[in-house]
């Protein structure tokens, strides 16, 4: 598989264009970045870290059928994926009240959920990424009522298979966001999930200590950040 140009460059990840139109490479970089990016900084191992964790969940929930784009690993900072479309949207599940919510509705950080609250937010730096519902969505024109619902049932889903396989490490998923869209190769096939599962896009608590094991660690200067991904990796099962 060839690598070739550039195709978009963001906080965390590069993707390259390959020889094959309908697949690019996700190459995972050791950048990090909070606060629409005005907190940044290059944390070692970083980048093959995520892309090990993230292979790791794409073929849990692959085994699970949940359609994903995940193809294959090529190297320790390389994934090939599929190339997708994305739905301009953020899906997030909330299993335990925390960061934005928390702050939002002035409910206690830590607060458990009697079940889980999904929430929709447009993905846009520039207006901070604002929560929107299913109207929105639909009259806007960033998605169908059809893949609004797709949406929900599949993120759901994804709840229903990564929620128990963090607990069993003694872990708590608090929270985090999906994205979704459809193959350019198949505009009109079935959604698929997209962008990465890492620690830098979900919220990762020790069940016993409550210690966060996740990017809140860079953004409230915890320290050790890199270490606390590697755990978390050891103690699901991911390879490093």
């Amino acid at each position: 598989m060839e690598k070739r140009q550039q195709l978009y460059r963001g906080k965390a990840k590069t993707v390259y264009a390959t020889d094959d139109p309908a697949l690019v490479i996700m190459h995972f970089r050791d950048d990090t970045s909070a606060f629409d990016g005005t907190k940044v900084a290059q944390l070692p191992q970083k980048g093959e870290t995520n892309n090990k964790i993230n292979a790791f969940i794409m073929g849990k929930l692959g085994e699970a059928g949940i359609a994903t784009h995940f193809v294959r690993v090529l190297n320790e900072r390389d994934t090939l994926v599929r190339a997708l479309k994305m739905i301009p949207v953020e899906c997030v599940v909330r299993n335990i009240c925390a960061g934005s919510m928390a702050k939002r509705y002035g409910i206690a950080e830590g607060t458990p959920l009697a079940e889980p609250i999904f929430e929709f937010f447009y993905k846009s730096d520039a207006l901070h990424d604002p929560l929107v519902n299913d109207d929105h969505i639909r009259i806007l024109g960033w998605a169908s009522a059809d893949e609004i619902g797709q949406m929900k049932a599949l993120t759901h889903k994804v709840n229903a298979v990564l929620q128990p396989l963090f607990s069993r490490a003694g872990i708590d998923l608090v929270d985090y966001k999906l994205e979704f869209g459809h193959a350019l190769d198949d505009p009109q096939g079935a959604l698929l999930l997209g962008d990465e599962f890492t620690p830098d896009g979900c919220r990762l608590w020790d069940h016993a200590t409550q210690e966060k094991l996740d990017k809140d660690r860079f953004r409230r200067d915890l320290g050790d950040v890199i270490g606390r991904y590697r755990e978390v990796a050891r103690r699901i099962g991911a390879p490093l």
